[in-house]
């Protein structure tokens, strides 16, 4: 497939590689892109993961499914963002989460063992491009703690409160958009859909905030 250096060089992964070095890297690596349809299953739980996937278009989700089949939304990704990566780094590749293609997705993917060792040539945007991927380890890593914070809530008013706190903060404003719909969001806070559509109605009503669809805003 034909891959849009410009796009790529416009992602957090390789900022500070030049747009001329990024056709000899992805050579290198051995990268390819693959596209997805919604609902797709990109990697599936107890599977090995030897490649970190880029998201180049699209909203891929983490998630988690228990014995008796109920998934739980752990972290929702977007343009640019990693996915993998913590499992390939590991010295247990088995995957212990699913990643689903929420939407149309097309995912480049870069094997971990040539990210992280430098190849023969000594190549100079190598050890960029290890830095950047150290980077974003660190911010999927936020992003599981502040999930972790969400659910450690005791009511459901505070999950989701918590939630939506967060996400004014990210867009620095009080009017927000969410990516989740409902279902997604009563995944992502353990809940179960309709006593979440019930707890909305009821802070609306309190004056705590107002919201149609997926644009809320914070009272």
């Amino acid at each position: 497939m034909q891959i849009d250096l410009h796009q790529l060089i416009q992602l957090p992964l390789f900022t500070g590689i030049r747009e001329e070095d990024l056709p000899a890297m992805l050579t290198c690596m051995r990268s390819f892109q693959k596209n997805y349809h919604k609902g797709e299953l990109i990697l599936l739980e107890s599977h090995k993961v030897r490649n970190v996937g880029i998201i180049l278009s699209g909203v891929v989700h983490m998630v988690k499914e228990d014995a008796e089949g109920y998934q739980t939304l752990l972290v929702t990704m977007k343009d640019g963002e990693l996915f993998g990566e913590s499992f390939s780094c590991g010295s247990h590749l088995d995957a212990r989460v699913s990643f689903l293609a929420a939407t149309p997705c097309t995912v480049l993917f870069l094997p971990f063992y040539k990210i992280i060792h430098s190849c023969k040539m000594s190549c100079t945007f190598h050890h960029r491009l290890i830095e950047n991927m150290v980077r974003l380890i660190g911010d999927k890593n936020v992003q599981l703690m502040q999930k972790i914070e969400v659910i450690s809530k005791k009511t459901l008013r505070e999950k989701i409160m918590a939630y939506l706190q967060n996400q004014a903060a990210e867009q620095n404003n009080s009017c927000i958009t969410i990516p989740l719909g409902r279902v997604e969001l009563a995944e992502y806070l353990c809940a179960d859909r309709s006593a979440l559509s019930r707890e909305l109605s009821c802070m609306q009503k309190d004056g705590l905030l107002v919201y149609h669809r997926n644009v809320f805003t914070l009272l």
